[in-house]
């Protein structure tokens, strides 16, 4: 069985459903209960956009095998010529067609929809992984530009070089998680630093975590697990810099995590920067738990999302980014740094929909 048999075999059982959904929506007693309206017009707007992609496909579907059956039986030759030149550019629309619904077609987890909070540090390489965690950053910051998500640094270790020891951040806007739930594990990069007067090339190595965000109801923390530390802030920080307790420093004492939070002059801030990274640490501990105890869970073939696996590799003087989950290299390194990392994301997310469809 082909992989466009096996996509259209799926499509025809989500056509059901959408069909389903359209009674449903019919009902004016639907509007009475809103949690019940609401989660029905979500799923009903995210099967309708894929429902009309799928009409698409049968329409040019039905006219590459009317251009092939023509170019094969008629008998007029310059109709037959005519239908040989449709193939051609019918054949690459309907491979569009199939890529965007595969990349529709990938399960949506419930924590899709979810913000995030990324944690990034920097790994082997010294100053010049400091400075590729700043790239990340950057890197990240601009395409959420693109998304129109809205970004908040949460906590930040600079290092002298101009780089960071370690960047958390969150990010919030639509589908934030779906988008980025991939990007977690060891991001390497090789270049030559600019300190270096041999002009060899050095590779360095950068830990991204990626977590959804927890919300109050998600993680229920009690005051007689925690153990909360205020001091004075150091490094950079203005007058608030040894002058006034504001640093807050969290340590949860079932599980050993520690949060500091030191960025900002108001110590109420601070503790409120840190709660929200020590709630999405155990709620990404909590779903990672309930993931180990489902002995059939598929593992797909984009990774654990364990910050341990390295997943990508940066190739400065090649121009190459290749992700190694999927074997996928792009020579369009300073196009990817600067935020354009779609082609990567869609990718994976095909790549993780394939293996579903396989299972």
């Amino acid at each position: 069985m082909t992989d466009t048999t096996l996509l259209v075999q799926r499509l025809e059982s989500i056509k059901s459903r959408y069909e389903e959904l359209q009674a449903i929506i019919a009902d004016p007693d639907l509007p009475k209960n809103p949690r019940v309206y609401k989660e029905t017009m979500q799923e009903y707007g995210h099967i309708n956009d894929t429902m009309s992609i799928y009409a698409e496909f049968n329409s040019k579907r039905g006219e590459l095998e009317d251009a092939r059956e023509m170019a094969g039986a008629e008998s007029d030759p310059e109709l037959k010529e005519m239908a040989a030149e449709e193939i051609g550019p019918l054949e690459e629309s309907v491979g569009k067609l199939i890529r965007k619904l595969k990349v529709l077609l990938v399960p949506r987890d419930p924590l899709d929809g979810k913000d995030i909070i990324v944690e990034i540090r920097a790994g082997t390489g010294g100053d010049e992984a400091s400075l590729f965690a700043a790239d990340l950053y950057r890197m990240y910051g601009r395409y959420a530009e693109t998304r129109k998500w809205k970004v908040e640094v949460l906590e930040a270790s600079e290092t002298e070089a101009g780089g960071f020891k370690e960047i958390i951040f969150s990010v919030s806007g639509k589908s934030v998680y779906g988008n980025l739930r991939y990007e977690s594990g060891v991001h390497r990069v090789q270049r030559v630093p600019a300190t270096e007067s041999q002009g060899r090339i050095h590779t360095s190595a950068v830990t991204v975590a990626v977590l959804p965000e927890a919300e109050d109801t998600d993680i229920d923390i009690k005051d007689a697990d925690l153990k909360i530390d205020v001091y004075r802030s150091s490094g950079p920080g203005g007058q608030s810099v040894n002058t006034t307790d504001s640093a807050v420093r969290l340590t949860h004492l079932p599980t050993g995590l520690v949060v500091i939070c030191q960025d900002e002059k108001s110590q109420i801030k601070n503790k409120s920067k840190a709660f929200r990274v020590l709630r999405s640490r155990l709620y990404e501990m909590e779903e990672a738990k309930k993931q180990a105890e489902r002995a059939a869970a598929r593992k797909s073939q984009v990774g654990s999302g364990d910050r341990s696996e390295r997943i990508r590799t940066y190739n400065f003087p090649q121009s190459r980014v290749t992700d190694h989950r999927i074997n996928l290299t792009l020579y369009k390194l300073e196009q990817v740094m600067q935020g354009g990392i779609n082609e990567l994301i869609d990718a994976l997310k095909v790549s993780a929909l394939e293996d579903a469809l396989k299972s």
